[in-house]
């Protein structure tokens, strides 16, 4: 949950430091203080577009930091993310970003940099916030099922929808290409044959190249290895005059002198080792030479391979190091081509496709056919206490074409009193009927959503009086095992907050300012009474307003 907010330079916020409390949080103020701004802020340091508009007149940049307590998901996430606290055991996450005149937005999580997308996934698991403009959003049909599917918890089913339609238009398309394509196809296939074919002629094995290659260097110069070779054992043992009898005589006759000085000795020993290396290097070329020989029947054999390789290099403009790749490439593709040009096995997979998809848009279609059952009866019942006495929440699932998000479409559907049929939220709710339909839901779906805090901003516009009242306890009932943040002009919603901040701006030389002021009971009871009285504020007034303030916190 959101524990500290701070704003600098932010529209007409100087500067602000707010500690937030657990419970329902109410913000209140006159019209045009910035009630909103709060909110504004919270979605800009979450990842909002930037906009340099929210810089304050004669600032450089604003800077905005959130400070949330974390849950068990979050503390997943961030470790995942590499952005946990160093302190294990801290629960929180600290969010910053700062945005400067030229429109360059800069974004931290626990002092880490990061891009805004980052911000953005982490922030949708923070908070959600419900605009006073949100039911604006129930007339759209994909809205409706975002919402229906949200509230149904059921992310398996479906995503196992989106990933076998996406199987099943992968195999419909391969057959629809095999059939427009077919002559293409099969010229290709004809071409690659040919290759193959000449390909297989010479069956090119991995590495072959870099063996035969070596092999055929050393064959077609064995003449002049072996002639270096004689050379060289002769040097190195030709009697008397030899290398190594000339290493071994200048090493004993130095070590013969160290006796007149020791520092000799080890010129002696380095004498003494580079005979004996020279001893069996000796030895080696020796053997090598008696292993080697002119074998002009495996050098013409090696060379006409080697040709092979040339020739068929020259022929498909490739090197001979590629042409056991340029072969199994070939082999691959006739395959594929080959078998896309297997009408009847693709018609086999296309339909087995569709079969898997269908089997998980069926399952799919139970499960919402159950939430859109219980959602509605839920809805049903907050209507009766939203001045809808007899009003009737249903959601219909009509059958529409496969696609990604399954085999049906969401309509809500609203009948206004007892005795009447239930018709589409879009042509027979009033605007003050589809705030309070939002609002119900909005409550309602709020429950399955695995965030924290939730903020709600002025969605209790165009209701009032007794109506006012049970949105105050609805919000209140939310706000029992979550936090909750709700901008109002109600009085009546006012009353059941935990915490209650006033918004006010004051004239500050030639600006104008806006300020967030965290009443105490006594200050609370005279911004009831200034909602409930307007300018003129009475003792009536104000017992009127402790009046509420008691009972809502006594039921």
């Amino acid at each position: 949950m959101l524990t500290h907010l701070s704003l600098k330079d932010f529209v007409i916020v100087r500067e602000l430091n707010l500690d937030v409390q657990s419970g329902l949080t109410v913000l209140t103020g006159e019209t045009g203080a910035g009630k909103s701004i709060l909110i504004d802020a919270l979605e800009m340091i979450l990842g909002a577009r930037t906009d340099v508009g929210v810089i304050r007149e004669g600032a450089q940049s604003t800077d905005l930091t959130a400070i949330f307590e974390v849950n068990d998901d979050v503390a997943h996430f961030l470790a995942e993310s590499a952005l946990a606290a160093d302190d294990l055991l801290d629960r929180s996450v600290i969010i910053r970003r700062v945005i400067d005149k030229n429109a360059r937005s800069r974004a931290w999580i626990n002092g880490i940099p990061v891009t805004l997308t980052q911000v953005r996934a982490l922030g949708d698991r923070l908070l959600d916030v419900h605009g006073q403009h949100a039911h604006q959003s129930l007339l759209k049909p994909a809205s409706q099922l975002a919402l229906l599917d949200t509230y149904g918890n059921y992310p398996m089913e479906i995503a196992a929808v989106r990933e076998a339609f996406h199987a099943w238009k992968k195999a419909a398309d391969a057959l629809q290409e095999a059939k427009t394509n077919a002559q293409k196809l099969a010229d290709e296939a004809e071409r690659l044959s040919w290759v193959h074919e000449e390909l297989s002629s010479i069956d090119p094995k991995e590495g072959e190249w870099e063996t035969i290659n070596a092999e055929h260097k050393r064959l077609a110069n064995a003449h002049d290895i072996i002639e270096g070779l004689r050379e060289a054992i002769e040097t190195l043992d030709a009697g008397d005059r030899s290398v190594v009898s000339a290493l071994g005589r200048e090493a004993a006759h130095i070590d013969h002198l160290s006796q007149y000085d020791e520092r000799l000795a080890g010129f002696a020993q380095q004498l003494y080792e580079a005979q004996a290396v020279a001893e069996d290097a000796l030895r080696e070329l020796e053997r090598y030479l008696d292993r080697t020989d002119l074998d002009e029947g495996r050098f013409e054999e090696i060379d006409d391979r080697v040709s092979l390789y040339f020739n068929a290099a020259r022929k498909f403009h490739v090197l001979p190091e590629t042409l056991y790749e340029k072969y199994t490439e070939t082999c691959e593709k006739l395959q594929s081509l080959e078998a896309s040009l297997d009408l009847d096995a693709l018609v086999a997979q296309e339909k087995a496709a569709q079969s898997a998809y269908m089997k998980c848009a069926r399952a799919l279609s139970l499960k919402r056919q159950t939430t859109a059952k219980a959602l509605g009866e839920k809805v049903t019942a907050a209507m009766q206490t939203l001045a809808m006495t007899g009003g009737r929440f249903e959601i219909a699932l009509n059958t529409a074409t496969p696609s990604v998000h399954g085999v049906e479409t969401c309509e809500f559907l609203v009948a206004g009193h007892a005795g009447v049929t239930a018709r589409p939220l879009t042509k027979v709710a009033s605007g003050g009927e589809l705030s309070r339909i939002s609002l119900a839901i909005a409550v309602i779906t709020s429950t399955a959503t695995p965030v924290d805090t939730l903020i709600f901003d002025e969605v209790d516009s165009g209701v009032g009086g007794a109506v006012a009242e049970v949105v105050g306890k609805l919000l209140q009932t939310l706000a029992a095992d979550r936090q909750v943040m709700c901008v109002t002009h109600l009085p009546q919603v006012a009353v059941f907050g935990h915490q209650h901040l006033r918004v006010q701006k004051h004239q500050n030389g030639d600006s104008t300012e806006s300020r967030l002021v965290a009443l105490n009971d006594e200050t609370r009871v005279e911004e009831i009474a200034r909602m409930l009285g307007g300018q003129t504020i009475t003792e009536t007034t104000k017992a009127n307003a402790a009046e509420m303030l008691a009972m809502a916190h006594t039921r």
